[in-house]
């Protein structure tokens, strides 16, 4: 865990990270496969990994991990907008495989899961959500055993009502009750977690990962299980600060 000064400063550090991360891998293998979360919380990251030297996108494919069903395909608050304004379309990356839930969500989730097993995924960009979610494994939908790779689900509703305090949506009734997410287990597999959480809002959530158990409760503490995986906070966010 690393605690910064503000999300400005945890950005930057993160951002750092997944740089060196990425020209380190580079340096040994052709290609790198990479997930990365949509979310205000990876905005900072994102601005200053676009920015960074020494990262060679032409030999890096990306994926996200999660996307709503149901939303127009130029909706904005589509997750793969949200990407392609805030770090897909800025970088020339090798690839960029994308969620497209229609028209039909379960055959895509079939889809997207036979893409990401072409290959292993080297690295994952994530939040945790305000109820300890990660990706859209919300508490009554995540399972750490789950078989599938990616699955369709019916969002928790402080998931939704996060939609709104992300200032994604006006109301509930325009935040989509259904989603695609990666699960629990194939994010688990990918070799290097970079877990970037600003905001007084993920205190608690926060504070269940790191010290409550290892519970669907809180989906996020299974990240302690992971081998490689680093949490970068700001001050707001850390229960200890």
């Amino acid at each position: 865990m690393e605690t910064y000064r503000d999300r400005e400063k945890m950005g930057a550090a993160a951002a750092a990270a997944v740089a060196a991360a990425l020209a380190e891998r580079l340096h040994h293998q052709d290609h790198v496969r990479m997930v990365f979360a949509a979310a205000p919380s990876q905005s900072s990251m994102l601005e200053q990994l676009c920015a960074a030297e020494g990262v060679d996108w032409r030999r890096v494919s990306a994926f996200h991990m999660d996307e709503f069903i149901g939303l127009a395909p130029e909706a904005p608050q589509r997750f793969a907008n949200w990407l392609d304004r805030h770090l897909f379309g800025k970088v020339p990356f090798k690839a960029v495989h994308k969620l497209a839930p229609e028209p039909d969500p379960e055959e895509e989730a079939l889809r997207y899961a036979r893409l990401l097993d072409e290959a292993p995924i080297d690295f994952v960009c994530l939040g945790i959500g305000v109820n300890g979610h990660i990706a859209f494994n919300d508490p009554p939908v995540a399972d750490f055993d789950d078989p599938r790779d990616v699955k369709v689900i019916e969002l928790d509703e402080i998931c939704r009502r996060q939609q709104i305090d992300d200032q994604g949506f006006a109301s509930m009734e325009e935040v989509p009750p259904s989603a695609i997410t990666l699960t629990i287990p194939r994010l688990l597999r990918a070799d290097r977690l970079f877990c970037i959480v600003p905001g007084a809002h993920k205190r608690d959530a926060v504070r269940g990962a790191l010290r409550g158990p290892v519970t669907t409760a809180c989906p996020a503490s299974i990240l302690r299980r992971h081998p490689d995986c680093t949490l970068f906070l700001d001050k707001e966010a850390d229960p200890d600060a």
